[in-house]
């Protein structure tokens, strides 16, 4: 290594390294990418590399984190937790025995949100990788001596050409979409090969499964610079967006241009007076801006929901966002401090629709189309909560007649895109979703055999997305239909158990299912009956009319006493057999799950009670118990922001129990100072004084310089600015916000 190239590398690993040790951290030097690495039973998070919300997204492909070996290095993940398109393998060794991807041992990983550095210590070579919006470019460092120099290019289902210095190719995705790559090296190679049979031979082109070529670069060790373009497009495409964002194999400029963006974004919000709890909040935060993507290049983006090229109009074009998972508080948190990209993500949603054919809001929108996974049709309550929380720049009507389409015309059955049937006809003849009898066969062709009727948890959610379709269509004028709506919006009712207390399934005759147990009755999943958690966790879904449920429950009283029934039950079974049928329902406290996205706003419902203190003291604790800066640091799937966002709102002090209503809970912040840069530019701050891990309990609070003595605030109170102050201590004050009007 010469002189000038250690000087350079030093200094790169002082900007990269050592920028988490400098005494004035900055936001991006919280996050911990690591964090949640190792899942408690299911999917973990994954350690992505990517600007905020942009189409280019990798992470090192390996099992989770103790994976040993690594599959090659990456080029695009087109999925949230999906596997890479195309795959790239620096090797260094002769061209017998070789494979279409090389696992790698590797050693010494490095990885920010911006910014990817491993050794693959067998074979001796040092790998740096740093992302623009489109575009990447990995710097490569081999030094065996007097061995062959390669790099393996691979279409996993597709085809790889060479062209000089230059390689392209597209990679088969599902639903007849493509994902295009072109990439250069600024080196030219002495020789390019195919991959066939673990054998290099000589040619340029390759197509079908495992397409890959090969480019030869001499036996002297050496240096090798790539850069690449992805595009959704063409290879042309892919190009123009290279050609756009990097000018040259600069990855030092790259690295500090991450940096920034990344600052930029997670600046919006700024903590202070809980250094240990930064690393979990801007982990967190990090992980809300993994999705949605946006895909405009150049003011074009191909649909996979008509499988056409589009101008954008001047209005990028997201997807990729699972809105059951995400409508509860990550579309609530952009609303707040990206009005912008929520404005756009909407007006993709309605785009999405009208491409599909049959305007029907999406529910659950990926690169290769709605997938329309999970259940109910919560897309309506994301319109809803940007329009009442001020957000103008969509079309409302047209808006209105998607949701209305989505959940008049398209089947409730969860995982389908059919068409409404006798299922949905009931529904809106009874108010509810008849269930079947343990071993009874199913007689409805589109309900999935996996997946189930799921009839509570459908009938809850669609009651909750009525009550948002009620909502639109009195914004609109539309009375009539806004009363319709409404009354529908009660359906829950009709599965009330008076003498239980919980959400019970009945028959077609609408008799309740029994013998029941409101812990393991449904199956795998509970999905018999439920969707992924039982009835203790549906117990609490009507988050839209939590003063009925109150009324339902026999009053306050009893339902102080549910819920903390809820946090004490026990699982009723040894964790093995538990977990064996409800693998989703991890993170318990009693019947309570932090890992799954129904749960997430019950532990705010002591505040509609009049015990707001109860919110305080379980928020708290489940933040502090469940997400912590390490490997298991999250207690269940992280769905693209559903989970972390909830960790933001809260650690912050408030969250929106109900999307929809320009309304927050007040829970317990868990920073001295919290100052939100809003969407308008103006500044939101919550003052928590006295705050420390035991002064948890609020004491007093004003609001605007008013005396606050509610657990709840309006959106308008914060729209433009203001400040809550938080007076805290250690031992809970029974009468400061039992107002829960």
């Amino acid at each position: 290594m010469t002189l000038r190239r250690i000087c350079i590398y030093c200094c790169f690993s002082l900007l990269v390294v050592n920028v988490g040790q400098a005494q004035d951290k900055t936001p991006v030097d919280y996050v911990n990418p690591y964090m949640g690495n190792i899942s408690h039973l299911l999917v973990p998070t994954y350690p992505t590399v990517h600007l905020p919300n942009s189409l280019l997204r990798v992470y090192p492909e390996r099992g989770d984190y103790t994976g040993d070996r690594l599959q090659g290095l990456p080029l695009i993940i087109s999925s949230h937790r999906g596997s890479s398109g195309f795959n790239l393998s620096p090797y260094q060794g002769g061209k017998d025995n070789v494979s279409h991807v090389i696992q790698f041992s590797y050693d010494n990983e490095k990885l920010y949100p911006y910014y990817y550095e491993v050794f693959l210590d067998e074979q001796q070579t040092h790998v740096r990788y740093a992302p623009s919006h489109q575009s990447a470019v990995y710097r490569i460092e081999y030094t065996l001596p007097k061995t062959p120099v390669s790099l393996i290019l691979n279409s996993k289902n597709g085809e790889m050409n060479v062209n000089g210095n230059a390689v392209s190719g597209y990679q088969r995705l599902e639903n007849n979409t493509n994902v295009y790559i072109y990439l250069e090296t600024e080196r030219k190679p002495v020789a390019s090969s195919v991959l066939k049979g673990g054998r290099m031979e000589e040619g340029s082109r390759a197509s079908g499964r495992n397409a890959c070529v090969v480019l030869n670069f001499g036996d002297e060790p050496q240096t090798l610079n790539i850069r690449y373009g992805i595009s959704f497009i063409s290879e042309e495409q892919a190009k123009s967006n290279l050609r756009r964002e990097i000018e040259d194999y600069n990855i030092e400029k790259l690295v500090v241009e991450g940096r920034n963006l990344w600052n930029k974004s997670l600046g919006k919000i700024n903590v202070d007076g809980n250094n240990d709890g930064k690393d979990v909040f801007y982990t967190s935060l990090y992980r809300c801006f993994e999705r949605p993507v946006c895909i405009s290049e150049d003011g074009r983006y191909f649909s996979a929901f008509d499988h056409k090229v589009h101008d954008d109009g001047g209005k990028p074009f997201y997807t990729d966002d699972w809105i059951w998972d995400t409508y509860r508080a990550a579309h609530p948190l952009r609303v707040l401090i990206d009005a912008e990209i929520e404005t756009d993500v909407i007006n993709s949603y309605l785009l999405m629709a009208e491409q599909m054919g049959n305007d029907w809001m999406p529910t659950f929108p990926e690169i290769t189309g709605d997938s329309r996974r999970m259940n109910s049709n919560h897309a309506v309550a994301t319109v809803l909560d940007g329009y009442v929380k001020g957000l103008r720049g969509f079309d409302l009507e047209k808006a209105y007649i998607a949701c209305k389409k989505g959940i008049e015309e398209k089947t409730l059955i969860p995982w389908s895109g059919a068409p409404a049937g006798w299922l949905d006809e009931f529904y809106k003849e009874n108010g509810f979703i008849p269930a079947l009898y343990p071993g009874e066969k199913e007689t409805v062709a589109n309900v999935n055999s996996f997946e189930k009727r799921q009839p509570v948890a459908v009938t809850l959610g669609t009651s909750y997305d009525q009550w948002c379709l009620s909502g639109i269509a009195k914004a609109l004028g539309k009375t009539d239909e806004a009363d319709y709506y409404f009354k529908c919006s009660h359906n829950y009712r009709n599965l009330y158990n008076a003498a239980t207390g919980f959400f019970h399934p009945k028959d077609k005759d609408g008799k309740f299912i029994e013998p029941f147990d409101y812990r393991f009755s449904g199956g795998m999943g509970a999905r018999e009956y439920y969707g992924e958690n039982n009835g203790w966790t549906y117990r609490w879904d009507v988050q839209h009319n939590i003063k009925d449920l109150i009324v339902l429950m026999g009053g306050k009283e009893r339902f102080i006493d549910n819920l903390d029934r809820t946090f004490s039950e026990s699982l009723g079974r040894g964790k093995f057999e538990f977990y064996a049928q409800l693998p989703d329902q991890t993170g318990n406290v009693g019947q309570f799950s932090m890992a799954n996205e129904p749960s997430l706003h019950i532990p705010y419902m002591y505040n509609y009670a009049g015990q707001p203190w109860k919110t305080q003291k379980r928020i708290h604790n489940l933040v502090k118990q469940w997400f912590r800066n390490d490997l298991m640091g999250v207690p269940g799937d992280e769905d693209g922001g559903g989970t972390s966002a909830f960790v933001v709102f809260s650690m912050m002090g408030f969250y929106p129990v109900t999307p929809g209503l320009p309304a927050y809970n007040i829970g317990s912040p868990m920073f001295a100072n919290i100052r939100l840069t809003l969407s308008n530019g103006k500044v939101f701050e919550i003052e928590a004084r006295n705050y420390s891990d035991e002064n948890k309990y609020i004491q007093s609070a004003s609001l605007n310089g008013r005396v606050w003595n509610s657990p709840f605030f309006d959106h308008s109170e914060i729209a433009n600015g203001g400040k809550l102050v938080l007076v805290m201590g250690d031992k809970a004050n029974r009468n400061w916000g039992v107002n829960s009007e």
